[in-house]
């Protein structure tokens, strides 16, 4: 991944994992959808 949602997300809540996929901390994530704004390749939507 691109990490460009790791460094948009304003409580820190989205890392990458060792496969160089976004996880989402589900009880930090406070639904802002910055990450989903910015992602280039649409890898992010809000369920």
């Amino acid at each position: 991944g691109c990490e460009t949602c790791v460094d948009e997300c304003p409580v820190e809540a989205i890392s990458m994992n060792d496969d160089g996929i976004a996880v989402i901390d589900e009880d930090e994530c406070i639904d802002c959808e910055a990450c989903v704004d910015v992602c280039p390749n649409d890898a992010i939507s809000m369920v």
